[in-house]
């Protein structure tokens, strides 16, 4: 049997049963996914590393208990579960998440662009450092849901669950995440018509 074609639901059950052999191909496919989300907003390769372990920990932990009952949906699971660690990281901090890296790392790089409309081919058109930096203006709970939704892949059902909010809210903040950034690209080009006149 390829573990490469039997699917996360699959390779759970395969895990509850007894094979323990299968973390690994689960690990391997999700684990750039979780790890860059989990990147994304504190900023820290080790810190990082440290949430991503024990989120693996955690998920290890509710299936080998017998607690898991997902249906099929492993990756939002997992992604739910390392984003409530970020949470209680910042609750003891007492700092804000923000999604530019400190390193100056490009996560515009990062983030896959779904269902492409006139607002989200804006984003795509922009160069990503213009847009790295006005994104980093966003309001934290913005910033987010365009994380989320663009990298994480996940449904407004699905941060809105994470997020603890109504999926109203969640597409309120989306809308408004891409209407800041518009309004903040109108600005620029504008300056950018101003000083290209005058010379």
């Amino acid at each position: 049997m390829r573990l490469q074609q039997v699917s996360d639901q699959d390779l759970v059950k395969l895990y509850i049963g007894g094979d323990e052999s299968v973390i690994e191909e689960l690990l391997r496919r999700h684990k750039s996914k979780i790890f860059t989300s989990i990147y994304l907003l504190v900023k820290d390769q080790y810190l990082a590393e440290d949430i991503f372990q024990d989120a693996f920990i955690k998920v290890i932990n509710t299936l080998r208990s017998g607690r898991y009952n997902e249906e099929g949906k492993f990756l939002p699971w997992v992604m739910r579960i390392a984003h409530n660690l970020v949470i209680d990281y910042f609750r003891k901090e007492k700092r804000t998440p923000t999604i530019t890296s400190a390193d100056g790392t490009d996560v515009l790089n990062l983030i896959q662009i779904h269902e492409e409309s006139a607002e989200e081919r804006i984003l795509r058109e922009q160069t990503h450092a213009d847009l790295r930096k006005m994104i980093h203006f966003l309001p934290d709970e913005q910033k987010e849901v365009l994380i989320m939704r663009h990298y994480a892949d996940l449904s407004f059902k699905e941060i809105a669950e994470l997020t603890d909010v109504s999926i109203n809210t969640a597409l309120g903040r989306m809308r408004y995440a891409l209407s800041n950034l518009r309004k903040m690209m109108n600005v620029k080009e504008n300056v950018k018509e101003i000083s290209l006149g005058r010379n």
